[in-house]
């Protein structure tokens, strides 16, 4: 007989105290949090937004949850989905390596809107946050990467389960609801990869935060579910994918953590293409004037980099995104692998274009994800290489709480100005010792 999953993860989800994380863990959850929300911001201005929140304003409620980095504020499920949008529509947020979730998206801006509704202190929305992310990732784990192969976004498709989870803890469900919170959202679950390179991967991660936060309020009216959506045979682990390993949902459950294994991007583009950023960054320092003079570069990288980011051509900013051979070219010419490497402009340039056209790239399987061997022939015959063993941004080389900072200033600074951008920074890394949440949420729109 399966072991009853979906049953002992909710009761695990509302029995937790807060006291039980670790405190290595808690304080990577305030990374997690503090990025997330410098990427909430940056991504704000985008057109995505604009265009979602033309979309639903017809249809809000209540307005009683911020749109972080502007002045609109909406009732807690659009507002939770407008903000998974915005932390999303970079591609600048963070990554759990093992899966290539990333976690903080659903799970934040789930529980922001919710916490911000109640008055909730930044302890319990922490706490709601560390678990709702070890959930996603773990149930995440147990189904990739036969699921993601098939073509699934994991964020979407197992964020929704970390925003039940996060939600429902702040709506104090008991187990059985959390139970129902969990069928729910396994009934929710959705993204497909086909949508990489437009508006619409962003809305993968706001729906989840948004469907999740329906799922635990649904609950919480004993709006009735499956006791075993995620393992039952037409559940969701059997339904989504080939592969189903409970032991990753359950086993050492509260003993090891994946969301103490967040990292976090320190460029604005598929994750698996930072090798080739970093490196080319690397010799435009090295090579100085000679890069005019390059006649090709060869990459020879992961096979998930061409999967991917294979886009030899891309037309928008979006599609550069998932383009290896933009990204080298800019990396290379411009230094740049932030948002604005990554605009429509950029894309469009043409001395990029021409750069663009001499990259190529090919695969081998005995490199790993966040690894690039560099090859550049130069007009005159001579050559230069370069390895990049672990990419910046990796666990190798995580960020540090510094840069971490620089990059959150680099977004928001141009929406909400120096100053309040700096005290917005202060105001989060002190999640925890919040009475009431409101006081992040009141300094995250432009005054």
């Amino acid at each position: 007989m399966t072991r009853p999953v979906t049953r002992e993860l909710a009761e695990w989800t509302v029995s937790l105290r807060g006291d039980d994380i670790p405190e290595p863990v808690r304080a990577e959850g305030v990374r997690s949090f503090v990025n997330w929300l410098g990427c909430a911001v940056g991504g704000s201005a985008h057109e995505t937004v604009d265009r979602g929140l033309d979309a639903v304003r017809p249809f809000t409620g209540t307005a009683r949850a911020q749109v972080i980095g502007r002045n609109e504020r909406l009732d807690e499920l659009h507002a939770a989905l407008i903000n998974g949008i915005s932390s999303h529509v970079l591609d600048y947020d963070d990554t759990h390596l093992k899966t290539i979730i990333h976690p903080a998206g659903p799970v934040a801006s789930a529980a922001f809107a919710v916490a911000e509704s109640r008055g909730i202190s930044g302890r319990d929305v922490l706490t709601a946050l560390v678990v709702g992310m070890e959930v996603e990732c773990r149930i995440g784990n147990s189904v990739y990467p036969d699921h993601y192969d098939r073509g699934w976004h994991i964020t979407g498709t197992a964020g929704v389960f970390g925003a039940a989870a996060a939600v429902g803890r702040l709506l104090e469900l008991d187990a059985r609801q959390m139970t129902w919170a969990y069928s729910l959202a396994a009934t929710q679950s959705s993204g497909l990869r086909e949508m990489f390179g437009t508006m619409t991967k962003s809305f993968h991660p706001g729906r989840a935060a948004q469907n999740g936060a329906m799922a635990a309020f649904l609950a919480k009216a004993d709006y009735d579910s499956s006791e075993q959506g995620i393992e039952a045979p037409r559940g969701w682990a059997n339904v989504a994918s080939t592969k189903q390993d409970y032991d990753e949902i359950l086993g050492d459950l509260g003993k090891t953590w994946e969301a103490g294994l967040n990292s976090y991007k320190p460029y604005a583009c598929g994750i698996v293409i930072h090798p080739a950023i970093d490196g080319c960054q690397q010799l435009r320092t090295k090579l100085g004037d000679r890069i005019a003079s390059i006649a090709s570069v060869g990459l020879r990288t992961h096979p998930l980099v061409l999967e991917l980011t294979g886009k030899k051509t891309p037309a928008t900013g979006l599609e550069g995104k998932f383009s290896v051979y933009h990204a080298a070219a800019t990396a290379l010419l411009y230094g740049d692998g932030s948002p604005t490497a990554f605009t429509d402009e950029i894309v469009r340039d043409p001395r990029v274009i021409a750069l663009r056209d001499r990259v190529s790239a090919q695969t081998d399987n005995a490199i790993q994800e966040d690894e690039v061997y560099i090859s550049v022939r130069f007009e005159d015959g001579s050559t230069t290489d370069l390895h990049v063993e672990h990419a910046i941004g990796s666990i190798s080389r995580p960020l540090s709480d510094e840069q971490i900072v620089t990059k959150f200033r680099n977004q928001s600074i141009g929406i909400l100005g120096e100053a309040a951008t700096d005290e917005l920074i202060r105001t989060a890394w002190q999640l925890e010792d919040h009475d009431d949440i409101t006081v992040i949420t009141r300094r995250s729109a432009p005054v």
